[in-house]
């Protein structure tokens, strides 16, 4: 009996301690499972950081970029420079700054177009000139060649007399047109008075009509 009641207690200890065992076996987690999971897990939230720190730092470059761009408007076009009284303490917004861009670039696309037609016309006054210079050569060569030509006919004081003839006929129209209230309007004034006054035949029938009062005079 003594025998029997020690095998008892030795075999409930020995079953406690497998259960206790058993249990606590139970209790402790699958570290290798776990720290297999946790790199892949720890990768895939470092890759969305990355990603949402790209697209943070890509954002602030468009709109470091945006507002570099208003702010070269505004050194640029001049009228951004000159603000109204009632707005020069306020900062410009973009709408007027865009606003005042596209103005000043019609303002550009006007003026560079006035000074096309400006230069056009101070072109075909060259021409005009280099034509009526190439004239005056050949005039000239031409006297050179033959100096006897028509020595003795015609008196200095005749030749005088038709030249003085002539440029009084110009300078009447001349007077006529021209103003001296300033040099822009005296310039663009002889332009108009040569364009108008000096055509070939104009000049043609000024002479012809001071020859014959010089002829009504002499004879």
């Amino acid at each position: 009996a003594a025998l029997f009641m020690d095998g008892a207690r030795k075999g409930s200890v020995v079953s406690r301690a497998n259960s206790i065992g058993s249990t606590s076996a139970s209790s402790v987690p699958n570290t290798d499972d776990e720290d297999s999971d946790y790199p892949q897990e720890h990768y895939k939230e470092s890759y969305k950081d990355q990603r949402r720190r790209a697209h943070t730092q890509a954002e602030q470059k468009r709109r470091d970029a945006i507002k570099k761009g208003y702010d070269d408007l505004q050194a640029i076009v001049p009228t951004c420079q000159q603000q109204d009284f009632s707005i020069s303490s306020q900062k410009l917004s973009k709408a007027i700054i865009l606003q005042k861009t596209i103005d000043y670039i019609q303002f550009l696309h006007k003026e560079k177009k006035k000074q096309e037609e400006e230069v056009s016309t101070l072109r075909k006054d060259v021409m005009a000139l280099k034509i009526m210079k190439v004239n005056y050569e050949q005039i000239v060569k031409a006297h050179q060649d033959n100096p006897s030509e028509g020595k003795d006919q015609v008196s200095d004081q005749v030749k005088f007399n038709v030249f003085q003839g002539i440029m009084d006929s110009l300078f009447e129209s001349f007077n006529a047109s021209i103003s001296v209230t300033s040099f822009q309007e005296l310039s663009a004034c002889v332009f108009s008075w040569i364009e108008e006054h000096c055509k070939p035949h104009t000049l043609r029938d000024i002479v012809i009509g001071v020859l014959h009062q010089v002829k009504s005079q002499l004879y």
